[in-house]
């Protein structure tokens, strides 16, 4: 079966701007997606607000990032492996089904009064793990469901859908707070978690790769996977860039103290904040959909960076609401161009039977960035104050940005085909 499976030369040779949806396989997988992403984010805004409300300690909110943190990072390098060894929709609908039992568990013990602190803790350790399992083989099927030519539009609008599928979770879980009760959000996260099990399995494309060596165990192939990211002519300059940028200017925790410090501002200001950055990555990746006749992603890459790079001094240093605004939606906008052409060119430039590895190293360095970048922003700015920290952010990334373009010239010259 064909990549495109009914469409049609003439709506390959037409892009419009939703050019991937038109094609039926890769309709139900984006479909998939939007249903794992709103399960995931419902089921941690629906378990951290029931903790907090149960023991009243943010303290045992931050076990649960202690949880994740813990066992996600040897679970990604593993995911990319069963990714590619396992047929794909397969481990799409199992990883998800556990989701679904676990979640289902935790809504029938709250509607019984029976959920204890402990349960959400045990059910986040195996979420997390499952979550982490799926991804890599959920971002590999993308190519087997359009043309190559179609493969930028197909990554852009899962990461465009996914950005306001993590809007709306929330939205969802207040309005239904607000109407009926938390152990409503309880089942409806139960609900939302039902198609994402179900949808994998209608995907009538191929769920494994179409070379793939034998033999040889777990470990061996987890460390091939990294051995070919390490040789990879491209990968290894975009994760350094990207892992360096992020750990200097991670801003996304320090939202309360950036409304603070920089806008004298509170939880409004925060909302303000957090809206502006979520609005701006979905304007940024519709960008990348409307530059689709750009085939310098590797560019593109790079602008992306340099831009973010140099919106973080003009943050940092105009303390006016509504410049703040404009900027942390640019840093929003321009991330969401270079995480969607980074992983466009890792898509494209990796074998099928090593994408899921690539692609979990590829989360796998992003999210352990994001986790060092917390911490550092956190520290730096209770030495020097936000201003400071996002300066020398700024400067930092600057230099991160500017040495990988001179230094990597494949990058800088890397075409889509």
């Amino acid at each position: 079966m064909t990549a495109s499976g009914s469409a049609t030369t003439d709506q390959t040779r037409r892009p419009g701007t939703w050019a991937a949806l038109r094609f039926p396989q890769y309709r139900i997988l984006w479909l998939a997606t939007i249903a794992a992403i709103l399960t995931s984010e419902l089921r941690l805004v629906v378990t951290g607000v029931w903790l907090y409300e149960e023991t009243g300690s943010a303290a045992q909110l931050g076990v649960l990032g202690l949880i994740q943190l813990f066992v996600q990072i040897p679970a990604l390098l593993f995911g990319g492996t069963l990714a590619d060894r396992l047929d794909r929709r397969l481990l799409m609908a199992w990883t998800q089904g556990v989701t679904l039992l676990f979640i289902s568990g935790l809504a029938l013990l709250v509607l019984l009064d029976a959920l204890e602190p402990w349960h959400v803790y045990a059910a986040t350790a195996v979420l997390s793990v499952s979550t982490v399992f799926g991804n890599p083989a959920r971002s590999a099927l993308i190519s087997a469901t359009v043309p190559e030519e179609q493969l930028r539009d197909a990554v852009t609008t899962n990461w465009m859908t996914q950005q306001i599928a993590i809007v709306v979770a929330p939205l969802g879980f207040a309005a239904t707070v607000q109407t009926l009760d938390l152990r409503a959000a309880f089942v409806l996260t139960a609900i939302v978690a039902v198609p994402s099990v179900l949808l994998p399995l209608m995907l009538r494309v191929r769920g494994v790769p179409a070379q793939m060596a034998e033999g040889g165990s777990m470990l061996r192939r987890t460390w091939d996977g990294l051995r070919f990211v390490r040789g990879h002519p491209l990968l290894p300059a975009l994760f350094f860039m990207d892992t360096g940028v992020t750990i200097v200017s991670f801003y996304r925790q320090m939202y309360p103290v950036l409304a603070d410090e920089l806008f004298h501002g509170g939880a409004a200001t925060v909302g303000l904040l957090t809206a502006a950055n979520s609005i701006g990555a979905i304007i940024g990746s519709f960008a990348v959909l409307r530059l689709r006749h750009v085939r310098r992603l590797g560019m593109m890459v790079l602008v992306g960076h340099l831009l973010y790079a140099v919106l973080l001094f003009p943050f940092a240093l105009v303390h006016w609401l509504p410049v703040g605004l404009l900027c942390i939606a640019g840093l929003g906008g321009t991330d969401a161009i270079s995480v969607t052409m980074r992983q466009a060119t890792a898509q494209l430039t990796t074998p099928d039977e090593m994408r899921g590895r690539a692609l979990s190293v590829m989360t796998l360095s992003a999210q352990t960035a994001n986790n060092v970048g917390t911490l550092w922003v956190g520290m730096l700015s209770a030495a020097i104050g936000a201003t400071g920290t996002l300066v020398v952010g700024g400067t930092a990334s600057l230099t991160f940005v500017l040495g990988v373009w001179q230094r990597v010239r494949g990058l800088r010259e890397y075409e889509a085909p």
